[in-house]
């Protein structure tokens, strides 16, 4: 599995920003690192990856450079840490013109350092076609910094079998999700598995969404102060406690491998490991979103995506964002190409989604109906450090039992100190 896509959907669950730093890269292997250039005559453009792990990809966004006729196309695939590289490269004038970005952040919007790619999406729907949730993260003050490439998304998985033995139906509500995990423990096999830290690092902020709260409101404000969010994160401390949770397993929850080994009858996971899920169990398993929980509950789903964005230091700015209009916009094959033939991925495109052949039928064409009807991603002004104290807060609310309402409190508090140092700081 590729860390690149375990930190950008732990990102959109709500985690810091500094594992997403101190990950990307490190696990994702699309290839190697170097560079080659395009075809086209015209300006010559820069454009940047972070390394991913999918093998094809590297030959394949080479090829996409290649097919480019407008302008001279040098693709660098960037080992390491990428995310801190792009930032330290676009306070350069040696920065990319085109890079790839999990964002961008709030900083390199307010700093000038990239470009306003809205009018990219002029013309009858185009904006509406893309996924809105990740679209929004990537939006400020009404224009749009990034456009999205693909999206991710994390996904409860079940064993069809497992849970019809044990006359268990797969849950709905977060109530049902703790009673089947209970019932579906035995000697051999756990009922849910959530990570090998019982869900911190996975989960995230995703209860708070289920329990019909979020981050960070629409207008700016402490989003989980309420206490529906203390009875959700509760319930996630149940799971701990009864003992249902899998824990120790030989490989995280990014990977399938615990799910298809029957050592847990659920897992919480990512779109990414549905092939090799379906490979190994054929039709017996299907996925759903985080249960909702309360009466104002909704099922949740986080999702995330990288995107293509154009350096503010670039002497090719205009010829820039043509390249991205190009291949983001314009050709659905590319897209197309991109999204399913080197992992397994959403289109950011509604409408190449819905048409894609892969993602039609079965666990498959179910997640994009939860990508488009329950997503949500990590708000634009969710901060690291508010970040780091929700996820220390939650540690301790699985693991060590800790009340959930006075360790909300003192997030709560933190996450809106943080909210008005960023609101002062744009004034």
């Amino acid at each position: 599995m590729t860390i690149s896509r375990r930190a950008l959907l732990g990102t959109a669950a709500g985690l810091g920003a500094a594992g997403a730093l101190s990950a990307c890269g490190s696990n994702t292997g699309r290839g190697g690192g170097g560079s080659g250039g395009g075809q086209g005559s015209g300006p010559e453009l820069a454009q940047w990856y972070h390394q991913y792990g999918e093998p094809g990809t590297e030959q394949a966004v080479r090829r996409y450079a290649a097919a480019y006729k407008k302008a001279r196309v040098t693709v660098q695939w960037r080992p390491g840490n990428y995310d801190q590289q792009t930032a330290a490269a676009l306070l350069t004038p040696g920065g990319p013109d085109v890079f790839e970005v999990n964002g961008p952040t709030l900083d390199q919007i307010r700093g000038g350092q990239v470009v306003d790619l809205t009018d990219l999406f002029d013309g009858p729907g185009v904006k509406d076609d893309f996924n809105a949730a990740v679209l929004a993260p990537k939006t400020y003050e009404g224009k749009i910094w990034s456009v999205p490439q693909v999206v991710d998304m994390q996904l409860l998985f079940y064993r069809k079998s497992l849970l019809k033995a044990a006359n268990v139906r797969p849950p709905q509500t977060l109530d049902e999700l703790v009673d089947a995990a209970r019932a579906l423990t035995n000697k051999t096999t756990k009922g849910l598995f959530l990570g090998n830290d019982g869900g911190v690092g996975a989960i995230g902020g995703t209860p708070l969404y289920a329990a019909g709260l979020s981050l960070v409101t629409e207008d700016g404000k402490v989003g989980f102060d309420d206490p529906a969010a203390a009875r959700a994160l509760g319930k996630l401390r149940q799971l701990y406690a009864d003992k249902s949770l899998l824990l120790g397993a030989p490989t995280d929850w990014s990977d399938p491998s615990a799910f298809v080994q029957g050592l847990t009858a659920m897992q919480w996971s990512g779109l990414w490991a549905l092939p090799a899920v379906r490979k190994t169990l054929g039709d017996d398993f299907g996925v759903l979103p985080f249960p909702e929980d309360g009466a104002g509950g909704r099922p949740s789903v986080p999702v995330g995506a990288y995107g293509a964005a154009v350096g503010a230091r670039s002497k090719q700015q205009a010829a820039a964002k043509e390249f991205v209009k190009w291949l983001w916009i314009e050709q659905a094959d590319l897209q197309n190409d991109f999204a399913l033939s080197y992992g397994f991925h959403i289109p950011a495109r509604t409408s190449l989604a819905e048409k894609a052949d892969k993602l039609k039928e079965g666990a498959a064409a179910d997640a994009v109906r939860y990508a488009g009807e329950h997503a949500y991603a990590q708000p634009l002004l969710w901060t690291p450090a508010s970040a780091t104290a929700y996820q220390d807060a939650l540690s301790r609310i699985i693991k060590d039992g800790a009340n959930p309402d006075t360790e909300l409190k003192a997030v709560v508090r933190k996450a809106g100190e943080e909210l008005q140092r960023v609101k002062k700081k744009s004034s």
